[in-house]
């Protein structure tokens, strides 16, 4: 399947590539053009071959190999099916390893970590239950929606995995858009950059903080935040918290804690 996502992609991009360029357009319906030339099987889910090469799998070769020297192709929402590879300094979002690990008392429900998989929703619902959204960021925060899916002008069709409301001690309100990945997906800059979009077109009033989940290895899970400055995603911080027994933390660790 992959090599057949690669090969439309592949000709799709060589098609509308001019040698310099920071940006190639295309649109959904190319996909069913392109593969009627190639003599391919489209997938029944069109959007999969876009989700596939923003979160999964590196582009081909023959398209990375274009990107000017000290960027990367990515591939941006720029309307309702329209979409544009645009190369930027950073396309992927990965934990780092040189970062300490937090121990957080695993707050989670025995039978909801009994049929939790190691996906997304395993990972929202981790999230959501040892708050650690509101340990992160400081502030008291509350699950207005999930996947929310909307229409943001000059991107086309957005999906956020869950949507936060939040207050601070002194009163400010905040939004805070959450993309969480599991198992072998990728946090992308591209969506990042989406979901800051929607909050200013949707929540104009809040103050719109972005972040991202990932599971690690070892039950550890890498929460970040961004922002955009000068038309680029950047990470502002990056924690890493394990979720232990009570009784897995250490009075030492608690006193090292303290101390930071």
């Amino acid at each position: 399947m992959q090599n057949r996502y690669s090969k439309l992609v592949e000709t799709i991009f060589l098609k509308n590539y001019i040698k310099g360029s920071e940006r190639v357009d295309f649109k959904r319906v190319d996909f069913e053009t392109t593969s009627q030339e190639l003599g391919i099987t489209l997938p029944k889910n069109l959007g999969d071959i876009i989700y596939s090469f923003k979160y999964r799998t590196a582009l081909p070769d023959s398209i990375t190999k274009l990107a000017p020297g000290g960027k990367e192709w990515v591939i941006k929402n720029v309307g309702r099916s329209e979409y544009s590879f645009v190369a930027t300094t950073v396309s992927r979002i990965i934990p780092d390893p040189m970062l300490i690990t937090i121990k957080i008392p695993d707050a989670t429900p025995g039978i909801v970590q009994k049929f939790a998989l190691s996906d997304e929703q395993a990972l929202l619902t981790k999230l959501r239950y040892n708050r650690l959204l509101d340990i992160f960021t400081g502030v008291t925060c509350y699950s207005l929606q999930n996947h929310l899916r909307t229409t943001v002008p000059g991107v086309g069709q957005v999906e956020t995995d869950e949507i936060y409301v939040g207050i601070d001690s002194k009163g400010r309100q905040y939004v805070f858009p959450l993309q969480a990945k599991g198992g072998t997906d990728e946090l992308g800059a591209v969506q990042i950059e989406q979901d800051i979009l929607l909050c200013r077109c949707k929540y104009p009033d809040l103050i719109c903080r972005a972040i991202a989940a990932q599971f690690m290895s070892n039950d550890t899970i890498a929460i970040f935040e961004f922002q955009i400055e000068n038309d680029e995603v950047k990470k502002v911080c990056e924690k890493h918290y394990m979720l232990a027994k009570s009784s897995d933390i250490s009075i030492e660790e608690i006193i090292e804690y303290n101390n930071r």
